[in-house]
């Protein structure tokens, strides 16, 4: 009965369900803090001695990042299964508003051709084909085996999830593999790069107007599925009050959204380009090879600049101090918060996280990115591409949801109190 009655509490105040909630938080780990704050300092020292400090603002932009992603735990893998298995929509709802604003942003830069360092603002545009829609579906599988997606890892990683670690290792692994593969996939049927600016007549303020209207349907669509499944809400995160909330609190989920969402835009106007995370698996992969005698320039995927980043310093590359940088964000938050304490990775959880990394890692490849440089910074880009990866995704991740039990993980059920 109390169970009941706690479900049609929670149902019936739906709307208004916060995702944060005062109450009693764990010390401060200040020699971690301490600890963390010193290394960003010898990090960004490094960056900007052997690269510049365009690099140097992008290693910031990681680490602010790695502290909004951990402050709320924004998830993509988590929003897509809670949706699937029991129609939450919380997360979804959060995402519609994080593309929302980043699609505004985007049109400004674009049409405006802004720049802070004068890098023509260029956006993630890919082709639409099987590479993509086999990609995706992949990768859409391996963050539910691996219990997060890409920048899930890096965050997770540095919050203290130790069994992130076989994860990131074999996301990297599979990202080599696929860039082995990249020609292959890459020679199958595929419509050019489209986006929605290409319409004639269009331009990036009609796309916007479609988009946006694009994405209010979707949020409408999930106030519907809400009201007709009454799912369990997601559990509310530890914060307290005033200016101390921004530090040592939860972050609200739609808060964080509009920060990534910024930080994306911020993104796009120092580098050029929208945020990504798993270019730098293949190029830390690729170098690894190298350093083992294995000669991957000769690979179709280091063509270009991908195959000129092999031959100079990872803290050249954006992409690779944007990724050290969300680690050590999310080291230090989850040190303010009282929350990095490492455990035992079980068997089956070990099992899962190889394969799902191995599975996202290749998967990326084919789709030209993940759920940050497909998804998040596809469709802010207007690139259809985008759109068709979230759906095959979500497709990946009904699979996974048969499959996730039999390695002890655990999928969200419509009698929970909360999810």
């Amino acid at each position: 009965m109390a169970q009941s009655a706690l479900n049609t509490k929670m149902n019936k105040s739906y709307k208004s369900q916060p995702t944060t909630e005062v109450t009693e938080l764990s010390p401060m780990q200040k020699p971690l803090v301490a600890l963390g704050a010193l290394a960003a300092v010898i990090l960004l020292t490094a960056i900007v001695s052997v690269a510049d400090w365009t690099k140097g603002t992008l290693f910031i932009i990681g680490i602010m990042l790695g502290c909004a992603l951990l402050y709320a735990r924004f998830g993509f893998t988590s929003a897509f299964r809670r949706l699937v298995s029991v129609g939450n929509v919380q997360g979804l709802q959060a995402h519609m508003v994080m593309l929302a604003v980043a699609s505004v942003l985007f049109a400004i830069i674009f049409n405006t051709g802004f720049s802070f360092t004068g890098a023509e603002p260029t956006g993630n545009v890919s082709p639409v084909g099987i590479s993509i829609l086999v990609g995706a579906f992949l990768f859409g599988i391996g963050m539910q085996f691996g219990n997060g997606c890409a920048s899930g890892t890096l965050y997770s990683l540095g919050g203290g999830s130790s069994s992130m670690i076989l994860t990131l290792i074999s996301f990297i692994a599979g990202s080599v593999l696929g860039a082995y593969h990249f020609t292959f996939w890459m020679g199958l049927p595929s419509l050019p790069p489209l986006s929605l600016n290409q319409i004639p007549g269009i331009g990036y303020m009609g796309a916007l107007v479609i988009q946006l209207g694009l994405f209010a349907l979707i949020y409408w669509i999930t106030i519907q599925i809400a009201k007709k499944k009454k799912p369990p809400m997601m559990k509310p995160l530890p914060t307290t009050v005033g200016w101390k909330k921004v530090l040592r609190g939860s972050w609200p989920l739609f808060t964080a959204a509009i920060v990534l969402a910024l930080l994306n835009a911020l993104t796009l106007a120092v580098k050029g380009s929208p945020w990504g995370i798993t270019s730098a698996f293949a190029l830390w992969g690729g170098k690894v090879m190298m350093a083992s005698g294995i000669d991957v320039s000769a690979w179709g995927y280091f063509d270009g600049k991908n195959g000129e980043a092999l031959s100079k310093s990872v803290l050249t590359d954006g992409t690779s101090v944007m990724n050290f940088g969300i680690i050590l964000g999310a080291f230090i938050s989850a040190a303010f918060q009282g929350t990095f304490k490492p455990g035992k990775i079980r068997p089956g959880i070990a099992g899962a996280s190889i394969i799902g990394g191995l599975l996202m890692g290749y998967g990326a490849r084919l789709a030209f990115g993940c759920n940050i440089g497909a998804y998040f910074s596809g469709i802010a880009s207007f690139s259809l591409h985008g759109w068709v990866w979230a759906v095959m995704a979500m497709l990946g991740t009904y699979l996974a949801l048969f499959v996730r039990p039999m390695f002890g993980l655990s999928n969200p059920k419509s009698t929970d109190s909360i999810c």
